[in-house]
């Protein structure tokens, strides 16, 4: 027995582990570096659309993650911004701010000339740069085909609503809340991200290129016998009314609260129909519209006007709203509820 014996070392083998341990430490350094890198242009007044939905997606994503640790509160900070048009209390809680601050500040980060409109941007508190973000692609479904798009940066406007359905979000109502993200191309609603923070799913659509995975899946029924019509809670006897009156007595009316979790209803076959009667913000409604016209779907004010997200355009639809998931529901539907304007005169 040779205790004292030589140890051999196989250099080949020492010189691998070496090289392998340089490419590892060059990729810890630099990964940070190319993941930055990832959504700069060459042109900074220019935008690639694919990267700005991937930036979206993680945007409404991260922003629901901030109303999540809220909710594990026992104090959301509550107050209110006033009054609605029609009187109802119109709350904000620091969900709101926190979720507007990650979903804001990071899609700026990376896209420093994006026009971006949020329901929270008349906040006074600044928002802390502690919860950036970089793009990840793999937000995207490796079986969606997203083409890469390059358009003038002066053509964009983004609409966030950092929480949509607050009041629910007071009473504890927590399958109504939703973040959202809408990339409008001259006033059109193009790209749509509807978050759901409770359940961590996420709907998304781009118009005339591509859609979220369960979406792609959905069928659709042209022929409706019995319309199920999904409204808002908070006033609800007033559409409600109204529906019965367009529609006849031989409908189903759900009542919910968030437009985005409306319209989620409807573009899962739940409802035929999201029916609203009075103003709603813009914020509110841009990402559903975007996701309703890539699915065939269409939204429009309750007169048959399309709704422009333009930046120089109002914040406010004030001609109510008709949303469906098929086109031919809402020609038919539309036309009843016109019919009914004129007859109401």
């Amino acid at each position: 027995m040779n205790l004292g014996g030589s140890i051999r070392i196989n250099k080949f083998g020492v010189l691998i582990i070496a090289i392998l341990l340089v490419f590892l430490v060059y990729y810890i350094s630099t990964g940070k570096s190319r993941s930055s890198n990832y959504a700069l242009n060459k042109n900074p007044n220019e935008v690639n659309l694919r990267k700005l939905l991937i930036g979206s997606i993680q945007a409404a994503q991260r922003g629901g993650f901030e109303v999540v640790e809220v909710s594990k509160s026992p104090d959301f900070n509550v107050h209110s911004k006033g009054k609605t048009k029609e009187g109802a209390n119109d709350p904000v809680t620091d969900a709101d701010f926190r979720s507007h601050c990650v979903m804001a500040s990071g899609l700026h980060r990376i896209f420093p000339k994006l026009k971006i409109i949020s329901e929270e941007d008349g906040g006074n508190k600044p928002c802390p740069d502690s919860k950036l973000f970089d793009l990840d692609p793999t937000v995207i479904h490796e079986n969606s085909n997203v083409p890469d798009e390059i358009v003038g940066i002066e053509d964009v406007t983004v609409w966030i609503d950092p929480l949509d359905a607050t009041q629910e979000y007071t009473e504890n109502l927590f399958q109504y809340v939703t973040t959202m993200v809408c990339v409008a191309i001259k006033g059109v609603p193009t790209i749509g991200v509807i978050h759901n923070p409770f359940t961590k799913k996420t709907v998304w659509a781009w118009t005339n290129k591509a859609v979220s995975e369960p979406l792609s899946y959905i069928k659709r029924d042209e022929d409706v016998k019995h319309p199920v019509v999904i409204v808002s809670r908070s006033h609800s006897g007033d559409v409600k009314n109204l529906a019965k009156e367009v529609f006849g007595e031989n409908l189903h009316i759900i009542p919910a609260g968030g437009a985005g979790y409306k319209v989620l209803q409807v573009l899962h076959n739940n409802a035929t129909a999201y029916l609203h009667s009075t103003a709603i913000k813009k914020w509110d409604i841009c990402a559903g519209n975007a996701i309703l016209a890539a699915i065939g779907g269409k939204m429009t004010t309750q007169k048959n006007e399309d709704i422009s997200y333009s930046d120089k355009d109002s914040f406010l639809n004030e001609n109510g709203l008709l949303a469906t998931a098929v086109e031919n529901i809402h020609e038919m539907y539309i036309k009843k509820l016109i019919d009914h304007q004129k007859m109401s005169r």
